[in-house]
């Protein structure tokens, strides 16, 4: 595998395991799986930001009554 293209997967928060699997790939199945990561990064932005949304209604609660229980 290409020295740049192992780096960007490590940049990519890719552990190894991943990085093992994606070079046994042929390069179609190596496309889907960076796709698949992707969406599955996508997933765990979107949880974190139903987390920051929770916590900034709270924000916005206390801001308008700070005696929100």
């Amino acid at each position: 595998m290409d020295d740049k293209i192992r780096q960007n997967l490590v940049d990519a928060g890719c552990d190894q395991a991943f990085i093992d699997e994606f070079e046994g790939l042929c390069d179609c199945a190596q496309f889907c799986r960076l796709k698949a990561r992707r969406r599955e990064l996508l997933d765990s932005i979107h949880a974190e930001q139903k987390k920051l949304d929770c916590l900034d209604y709270l924000i916005y609660q206390y801001r308008i009554d700070p005696n929100t229980k």
